[in-house]
């Protein structure tokens, strides 16, 4: 069995070499995605990391935006199209840490071959109360002009509201961002966007369609009873906002209790001891314990 990361990133290749040193395993590919418009030299010495391969498709990618859905499709098809065999693909930021050793999450998934994990609700929901706004309204994110932001408030006052185009039972949430697709779904997931293409231009005036058009496409899929509602992402969103919070040393204990496999987000000028702590208690301990599984 091998697993594919796939790691999106723009900025730290120090936050990037660390991420790659604790999912170091032999069974694991990562395939790093950064930002097309940084400059690849200072990140690639990273490549020479084992199993380590750079998107060569980049894509500009802009917070909120369609843009990170082609970021994640590109480096799919580049997985895809790898001569490779896979039977996981598994997305994550360059915020993501593991919170347990690349052995246990290797165990954990080759008994459940075939299975894909992500975490998605249907409406009504607070959550989707507040997002049907995301395709109902005109968003700009991927543009680069002045004024995107009035032009879309403007257009969505005036304009008769969007309609979600595909004829599909909703799904999504504020963590149905990031999953672990089976390489069944993977391939699914691909074809699907390609035959949809069509409605790119209605997407691409959609805000963080990430959060939801992933999970629309695979829970209404001949392969929805192999999705099991749990991506194993521990995220803190208890200030509230669209952003998750900093994990610091106090958020130690509620990681640990998690049961998750891994944890967003870390930035290490806010808080670099809590990557050290999880790497001297959870990642390589002087005297391994296996965990209960």
């Amino acid at each position: 069995m091998r697993i594919a990361h796939i790691i999106v990133f723009h900025q730290d290749s120090i936050a990037i070499e660390r991420l790659l040193q604790a999912l170091a395993h032999p069974q694991f590919d990562v395939y790093l995605h950064l930002d097309q418009k940084v400059d690849l030299a200072p990140f690639a010495y990273l490549s020479r990391y084992p199993n380590t391969y750079f998107v060569k498709n980049r894509k500009q990618v802009r917070w909120g935006g369609f843009s990170q859905i082609e970021a994640m499709l590109n480096s799919l098809h580049e997985i895809l199209d790898s001569g490779r065999s896979y039977d996981f693909v598994n997305l994550l930021s360059g915020q993501d840490y593991p919170v347990v050793q690349a052995d246990y999450i290797y165990d954990f998934f080759l008994q459940h071959r075939g299975r894909s994990f992500m975490t998605c609700e249907t409406p009504p929901t607070p959550w989707w109360n507040e997002a049907m706004h995301r395709f109902i309204n005109y968003h700009f994110i991927d543009y680069g002009f002045r004024g995107k932001h009035r032009l879309g408030m403007a257009l969505s006052a005036i304009l008769p509201g969007r309609r979600f185009p595909l004829p599909y039972q909703l799904y999504g949430g504020s963590d149905a961002a990031y999953w672990i697709l089976s390489i069944e779904a993977a391939n699914y997931i691909c074809s699907s966007l390609k035959k949809i293409n069509k409605y790119r231009t209605f997407f691409k005036h959609t805000w963080s369609p990430d959060e939801f058009l992933v999970s629309t496409l695979l829970m209404n899929s001949p392969l929805k009873g192999t999705v099991i509602q749990e991506n194993y992402h521990y995220m803190d969103r208890s200030l509230g906002g669209s952003h998750p919070k900093v994990l610091t040393m106090q958020d130690f204990p509620n990681i640990v209790n998690s049961g998750k496999f891994f944890a967003r987000k870390f930035d290490r000028s806010v808080d670099e001891d809590i990557l050290n702590r999880i790497d001297e208690e959870l990642l390589f301990p002087k005297n391994k314990i296996a965990r209960s599984k």
